[in-house]
């Protein structure tokens, strides 16, 4: 293998785990690129989940099924990571190439990247082969890891969403009813034909007329794609062959799976465009929607997903509420008709920092919805703090795809808890305060989510739960209910220096009366860091009452 230390290699992320100590030899994850950046840089590393029964080689085959979808245009496999020392390189490389001729057809010959990570030190070496029929690979030693990712795509590239809708007339023998599968499929061959036709013109144009700065339309014709697929090479079903074979086609043309006989499903299949954290160009899905989203092999589908894109497992990223919004994206008037919360979201960004020097900030991550008195102008003042937290923990769960439910009223959170036995008939309509012990309840019977609850005997004690309560953002970074004599607060975060035990709570008071005016309720401390005693020698948490802290725990699902 020669070195050549005139290339190099650009990195926009890496491979989630860096240490394959202890792996088996083989492909683990895919190298995605696109023609439009310089070469040999690699966007992404989605995992192979595919494996040959036998050994530990790719079934690529089922690889190039998935990826055929999952990759947009503008982006393709351009290498292959594999476990191991340098002479796994090669087959690396040899896997990279055959999945390309799967994906894209002959002639697509470019450098292939082949890269390594050792067993024990999990470092990444980088080879690249030229062209299929060189016969050695070059040793990149020069690796850049860019410092703005997205940066540097978006401003390679931009996000081009087309849809076509097309609408073929079937026409089929009422006393043969079967042979409408395959009129079916002689009218999406012949549209595909006709869409591939090197004589086709498309036009291109901005579908934002608001803009005043429109870019003129494009026109590209047909001889200027490429659409990858030799259609001559596919078997016309036009063709009246009894022995024609349905099953040898592609699932980019159909799906099916074996032979004349088996039975035929109506399947409702619709696709969805994802921009998961991490992965830094979109990814499209193809869900099947004749059962719910909770279906098992919908679940497995996702997790799936999961596992190729380096995700986690306790957290839906991948659900249709997930999806990219096109229509809001791109058409201003839609925009404004969409339903949806007016209330304030994520208030605790931009505020002014906590004053521990030297300290690590742990926060909620994702969005929540600030809930505090008098708000949609129902009077709980005094007595709704615990309610109004509770809201602002459900609305997390919601804009966070665990839940589609409602945020509930505070009669209908009364109702709940006389619903499973914890208070009386009238305990509804009251304005009975409730604690950390009645928002547990609450969110298992509502959303099915268990709580870890502390109990803290005095507020001079919180200060010595900041570790506790870091690595409950850290792991879980759900909102945190504390709630001690008659107050309720929602906790968003600490700043905890482990050293010298200094520390700061990110406190968002429903206490607040006022208008949802973000700059009012930063500038009035309605959100904002509080230490357990301040500046003039105040202590925020009573030193005379107890507390419980209520820690919801983020749900393991996909």
């Amino acid at each position: 293998m020669a070195d050549d230390s005139n290339r190099l290699v650009r990195l926009l992320c890496r491979p989630k785990p860096l240490n394959t100590k202890g792996s088996d030899p083989g492909i683990h994850f895919w190298l995605i690129g696109s023609p439009f950046f310089p070469p040999l840089t690699v966007a992404s590393f989605l995992r192979r989940i595919h494996a040959l029964p036998s050994a530990a080689s790719p079934d690529l085959p089922k690889e190039s099924e998935d990826l055929r979808t999952l990759i947009p245009r503008g982006f393709e496999v351009v290498g292959a990571l594999a476990s191991g020392d340098d002479a796994h390189a090669r087959a690396a490389v040899d896997a990279a190439r055959t999945l390309r001729n799967l994906l894209y057809g002959e002639g697509t010959d470019r450098p292939v990247i082949g890269a390594v990570c050792g067993f024990d030190s999990g470092e990444l070496r980088f080879f690249v082969s030229e062209s299929e029929n060189a016969t050695g690979l070059e040793s990149i030693s020069s690796v850049i890891e860019e410092r703005d990712s997205k940066k540097f795509v978006w401003e390679n590239g931009c996000l081009l969403h087309c849809e076509l809708p097309i609408k073929l007339p079937l026409y089929y023998s009422l006393k043969n009813p079967t042979d409408v599968e395959k009129s079916y499929v002689q009218a999406t061959e012949a549209v595909i034909a006709k869409l591939r036709d090197p004589q086709a013109v498309y036009l291109l144009e901005t579908s934002n007329k608001a803009s005043q700065d429109i870019s003129p339309p494009v026109i590209i014709r047909g001889l200027q794609l490429d659409f990858s697929t030799d259609l001559s090479k596919i078997k016309a079903l036009a063709d009246d062959d009894d022995g024609f074979d349905a099953s040898s086609l592609s699932c980019s043309y159909f799906p099916i799976s074996s032979k004349a006989g088996s039975p035929v499903f109506s399947a409702e299949l619709k696709s969805y465009h994802f921009s998961p954290p991490g992965i830094l160009h979109p990814i499209t899905v193809f869900y099947e929607l004749s059962f719910g989203e909770t279906e098992m092999k919908q679940v497995e589908v996702r997790r799936s997903l999961h596992s190729r894109l380096g995700l986690p497992y306790d957290r839906p990223l991948l659900r249709i509420s997930n999806a990219l919004d096109f229509s809001k994206l791109n058409n201003n008037d839609m925009v404004s008709l969409q339903k949806g919360s007016t209330l304030l979201r994520d208030v605790h960004i931009g505020i002014p920092s906590s004053g521990v020097t030297g300290g690590t900030v742990s926060l909620v991550q994702g969005s929540y919805e600030y809930f505090h008195y008098l708000h949609d102008g129902y009077n709980d003042s005094g007595w709704g703090c615990a309610y109004r937290s509770l809201q602002t923990i459900i609305s997390w769960f919601r804009l966070q795809n665990y839940t589609s439910i409602e945020v509930p009223s505070h009669r209908e959170i009364q109702q709940t808890l006389v619903e499973i036995g914890d208070k009386d008939p009238s305990f509804v309509g009251s304005r009975d305060w409730i604690g950390a012990i009645e928002l547990s309840f609450v969110l298992d019977k509502l959303l099915g989510v268990t709580c870890k609850v502390i109990n803290v005997r005095s507020g001079a004690e919180l200060p010595e739960r900041c570790r506790e309560l870091a690595l409950h953002f850290e792991n879980q970074s759900t909102p945190v209910m504390i709630g001690g004599g008659v107050l309720a607060y929602t906790l968003l975060g600490v700043d905890y220096n482990e050293a010298s035990g200094d520390c700061a709570f990110l406190i968002l008071d429903p206490h607040y009366t006022g208008s949802d005016d973000l700059k009012k309720i930063v500038n009035g401390g309605w959100c904002g860091w509080k230490k357990a005693v301040d500046s003039k020698g105040k202590n925020f948490f009573l030193h005379d009452k107890f507390y419980n802290l209520l820690l919801p725990q983020r749900p393991h699902m996909v």
